[in-house]
């Protein structure tokens, strides 16, 4: 299961983590809960190279603003607290996982 990271979460673990993959989500959003499943198996998947989450928009409005994120689901991928790849809208699983692995490599 994927967590869902608060704001201070965030600046203690995800930006000081080597590689994060942080799905920027909120409850009422048809296609963030599609995504839903593919982000908890790739938390799993992950589990100890790279810390992968969630971030509810909703609850943590000044983070979105600081990441740009305009439409949900908003997924941004982080190497050493360095955006390195962003996608936006229903993303494929191979494609988040190519990703992930690029920014592992």
């Amino acid at each position: 299961m994927a967590r869902i990271f608060t704001a201070e979460e965030f600046e203690q673990e995800v930006l000081g983590a080597d590689v994060a993959f942080v799905d920027f989500y909120a409850d009422w959003c048809g296609p963030c809960q599609a995504m839903g499943p593919v982000i908890d198996q790739l938390a799993e998947e992950y589990a100890g190279r790279a810390l992968i989450g969630k971030v509810n928009v909703d609850q943590n409005q000044e983070l979105a603003r600081r990441y740009r994120v305009m439409s949900i689901p908003n997924m941004i991928l982080l190497k050493k607290g360095q955006v390195f790849k962003q996608m936006i809208g229903l993303t494929d699983p191979a494609t988040i996982e190519a990703a992930i692995d690029e920014a592992l490599s």
